[in-house]
């Protein structure tokens, strides 16, 4: 589906480090020896920056590294990156360092494919998570009999391996990954759908599940080609359906695959950590709160930066500001439940740089949380250039959504809906679903605009003759606890989607006469079937116009 009446606002986030390995001088007496040398270095420590190391050092270490001056302070650097690691910090021996080599010959030796084994998928997952405890290898492909949780049927399938892990720290507990050679070269990539798999899943007639074999499911309904269809109670394919089989679980744990097994930013845990509060990096933060199953709830976090805020240095032909970002979530006992860092990079050209000054920047971090717990959120901004940072600690109420009650998400405010790309991974920030949602974190709106809200309800009753839903919505603008405007969704301002488990509305509400001030919208949704009703608000801001300049008349 497409969203052509709303504009989509991105925000380009991008990492460009400039390497410098220049090395000292030498003498003029020596110099052609000693030149050889430091290119053999320069390379040395290049390789170990790019290759040896890649999937394991942090992005601030890698900073470090990279403004060294001389071999000494890098070998240095390298001694203590791996007595950071060591185990056992009283033993000369260091494990870590041993078993990460060793892993990276076995990949070399075992996942070459036209490319060195190291750089391939099988390749960084052995790396950085070691051998799995089962592997299932289908090196040829061809015929495949599904187990009944893919929707059994027999099928052929290009070359795949399938492997499982008891528990990954980080990710989670019976993590199964599978890789396909799709292009059937040897490379295997790392697959976010049993479907992936499937060398005739565009071929109409074949290749059919049971469910397609008697005429219960159509080969188009298949969630490889909608998302959504793992969710509908009425589909009988997801009869035998494993719960880390549904889109959302398999969203988490391909997202949470691509971490570092290691937390980047120490210095800005350090400031969690000391519970040192300091804001000379403002910034603004959002939360919200979408169902994803009985058992999770999606959490984005949402930051707004004003690039005033940031110091730009100059990189070439662009101006570039980097932000690093470190996050941890704990619950009531203070236990860590999610711990998560990334890289805010903003740049322009020349041309652009007065104007690009002038816009924010946005951000966004999603958590899966259990439904009707409270945590804690700590959040650390630091600008790379100026060394501000800015704090933020605020409680999470997760929502639990109650069988037999009406619910709703978060409404959240919006720039733009659009549909997420076709054959996305779904794991880039604002996307939900299929579509794609871009927060209005700030919520402020001049005289005239209009408000973009955007809601998902759930546990609605199903009209058994249509198989839809009946919702009657409703809008309403308060002031102080008063309402101020009123309006029934129509078909002019707000439209349904339904998709078997919920229903997703869109609205379209204009600020035609409103003075500036604090508002709230509050969104009314009655099930007209079971007569249940949901009320949800959310706060924004009618900000004073900007004051025109009257150039004065000369006589």
């Amino acid at each position: 589906m497409r969203y052509s009446r709303l504009l989509l606002i991105l925000a380009v986030f991008c990492l460009g480090f400039n390497i410098d390995y220049s090395l000292s001088k030498s003498s003029k007496k020596d110099s052609k020896r000693k030149s050889g040398q430091s290119a053999d270095l320069a390379d040395h420590y290049k390789k170990w920056l790019d290759e040896d190391v890649v999937y394991i050092i942090t992005d601030e270490e890698k900073s470090v590294f990279k403004n060294l001056k001389n071999e000494e302070e890098r070998e240095s650097f390298v001694e203590q990156f791996w007595a950071r690691r060591n185990p056992d910090s009283r033993s000369y021996d260091n494990s870590y360092k041993e078993e990460h080599y060793r892993r990276i010959a076995y990949a070399n030796e075992h996942f070459a494919s036209g490319v060195a084994g190291w750089r391939t998928d099988r390749g960084r997952i052995y790396i950085m998570f070691g051998k799995p405890d089962e592997l299932e290898s289908h090196p040829t492909g061809g015929s495949y009999q599904r187990p009944y949780s893919e929707g059994g049927g027999q099928t052929s399938t290009y070359p795949f391996e399938k492997w499982w892990y008891r528990h990954i720290e980080g990710v989670g507990d019976d993590i199964e990954i599978e890789f396909v050679d799709k292009s059937l070269s040897g490379e295997y990539r790392m697959a976010m759908h049993p479907e992936e798999k499937d060398a005739l899943i565009n071929v109409p007639n074949a290749g059919l599940t049971l469910a397609e074999e008697m005429g219960f499911a159509k080969k188009e309904d298949r969630a490889y080609f909608n998302g959504y269809s793992q969710n509908d109670p009425n589909n009988p394919a997801n009869a035998m359906l494993r719960a880390k089989d549904r889109p959302f679980n398999r969203m988490e744990q391909y997202f949470n695959l691509q971490r570092p097994p290691k937390i980047k930013f120490e210095d800005l845990k350090g400031v969690v950590t000391a519970k040192v509060i300091y804001t000379t990096l403002p910034y603004d933060l959002r939360i919200d709160y979408i169902k994803l199953s009985s058992d999770r709830v999606l959490v984005p976090i949402t930051v707004e930066l004003s690039n005033k805020d940031l110091e730009f240095k100059k990189q070439y032909d662009f101006n570039q500001a980097v932000v690093n970002v470190y996050g941890v979530v704990t619950n009531l006992n203070g236990r860590i439940m999610r711990e998560f860092e990334d890289v805010i990079s903003v740049e322009f050209l020349d041309q652009h740089f007065e104007r690009g000054k002038n816009k924010r920047s946005e951000y966004q971090h999603i958590v899966a949380l259990a439904p009707g717990q409270r945590f804690k959120l700590e959040l650390v901004l630091k600008d790379v250039n100026s060394n501000s940072a800015g704090t933020t600690s605020i409680g999470l109420n997760v929502p639990k959504y109650e069988e037999g009650t009406l619910h709703s998400s978060s409404i959240i405010l919006t720039n733009s809906v659009t549909a997420a790309p076709e054959n996305a991974d779904q794991f880039e920030q604002y996307v939900i679903g299929d579509m794609k949602i871009l927060p209005d974190v700030k919520s402020e709106y001049l005289p005239g605009q209009a408000l973009f809200p955007y809601m998902q309800i759930y546990d609605m009753q199903i009209d058994q003759t249509t198989q839809k839903p009946s919702l009657e919505v409703s809008f309403a603008i308060k002031k102080d606890g008063n309402v101020v405007e009123e309006t029934p969704g129509t078909a002019s301002n707000s439209e349904q989607f339904f998709y078997g488990q919920r229903v997703v509305l869109l609205g379209r509400i204009p600020l035609k006469h409103l003075e500036p001030g604090k508002y709230q919208l509050e969104i009314k949704v009655q099930d007209k079937i079971s007569n249940r009703t949901v009320v949800t608000s959310t706060d924004f801001k009618i900000k004073e116009p900007p004051v025109k300049k009257l150039l004065a008349s000369t006589p």
